[in-house]
């Protein structure tokens, strides 16, 4: 995150609010302790719960279909801090031919407006599939997915009525399509 908030500016400005001259960037320590303070009053999921329902109050969610997907999101596998040893929360996986060490953010968005509804954070090497459930509302009548998620419509978790869609990657223009 601290690489990302000097690296992008869009990040940095229009998401985060914050400057290279005013007050400078927080460092990955306070990042980090930032992260545990959400998660050990559990604030994560109040926070997106209370900004789900002002959007969806606002009629700009209209929740009749899902996006889900998930992103890797990378930490130092390095064992050289203080206690020696890898963060135990962060896992590593194999993607292709390539090997990735940190989390993963399962994210479900409102596939009308492109706002995120639901989320979970798992270590890398939990499957997709197995987050499905928690990034569905319920009252999608479609959701599209990739790969990742092959096989969701034979869950429990899947919902009578919903249509499963596939994503497929666009090449042409560089972005995802149906």
């Amino acid at each position: 995150m601290e690489e990302a908030l000097y690296e992008i500016a869009s990040m940095r400005v229009q998401f985060a609010g914050l400057s290279l001259s005013r007050g400078g960037i927080p460092d990955e320590t306070t990042i980090l302790n930032f992260r545990h303070l959400l998660e050990r009053y559990d604030l994560t999921r109040q926070i997106l719960e209370l900004v789900s329902a002002y959007l969806q109050e606002k009629g700009l969610m209209l929740r009749q279909g899902t996006i889900v997907d998930a992103t890797i999101i990378a930490a130092p596998s390095s064992t050289k801090n203080k206690e020696g040893k890898r963060d135990p929360e962060m896992h590593q996986t194999k993607k292709g031919n390539e090997w990735f060490f940190g989390m993963k953010a399962h994210i479900g968005v409102d596939a009308q407006s492109g706002l995120v509804h639901s989320m979970t954070c798992t270590a890398t090497n939990e499957h997709d599939l197995n987050q499905a459930e928690h990034l569905l509302h319920g009252d999608e009548t479609y959701v599209f997915a990739d790969a990742g998620y092959v096989g969701i419509e034979n869950r429990t978790e899947n919902k009578a009525g919903i249509t499963m869609q596939r994503a497929k990657y666009c090449v042409e223009n560089n972005r995802r399509a149906v």
